[in-house]
């Protein structure tokens, strides 16, 4: 007896985890309201606004003052994501959240297609260099990045010139 109900105390806590689980949770459809720069946007559900980092992708690096150029491709890469999703219903598969407290969100659109993947695909993001989330296949996302190579689409047309945005941001103290 002592046994069943320890198994089912286990059972109900471990669905009540799943049920408050912020992944589970903000997983969904949402309005996207405003692009803030190539890999990262605004949604609403009608209750909750939400920032979401597009997971699996580092864009280009806006200015961080009003006297910054920012990094070359920035803004190209904030109209292409504004031109896919701004004003659109998506698809969001949540993978946690970063330690800003923007949600990692792959962003689908209602067709199916990744627009996280399609921003590489664009070369105006590449695949985050980080440890990648939690259950992500990155293997689009590295197919993604070797086409716009090959194809020196977007940023990979500076060849020599192009400077990751994770070393942009060491060196500009960002």
């Amino acid at each position: 007896m002592k046994k069943q109900f320890k198994i089912i105390l286990l059972v109900v806590f471990l669905f009540f985890t799943l049920l408050a689980s912020p992944c589970q949770l903000l997983a969904g459809q949402y309005q996207v309201t405003h692009v803030i720069d190539g890999d990262t946007i605004k949604v609403d559900d009608g209750t909750k606004k939400i920032t979401v980092k597009l997971v699996g992708t580092d864009a280009p690096e806006s200015p961080q003052r009003k006297n910054q150029t920012g990094q070359p491709f920035n803004q190209r890469s904030k109209k292409h994501l504004s031109s896919l999703v701004l004003n659109q219903v998506v698809e969001i598969k949540s993978h946690g959240f970063d330690g800003d407290g923007r949600m990692l969100g792959e962003i689908f659109l209602l067709d199916g297609k990744n627009v996280n993947v399609e921003m590489i695909k664009a070369g105006l993001a590449e695949v985050y260099r980080g440890k990648p989330a939690s259950g992500l296949n990155m293997e689009p996302y590295w197919k993604a990045e070797g086409e716009a190579k090959t194809a020196k689409r977007g940023m990979w047309g500076l060849g020599d010139k192009y400077v990751s945005p994770k070393d942009w941001r060491k060196t500009h103290g960002i």
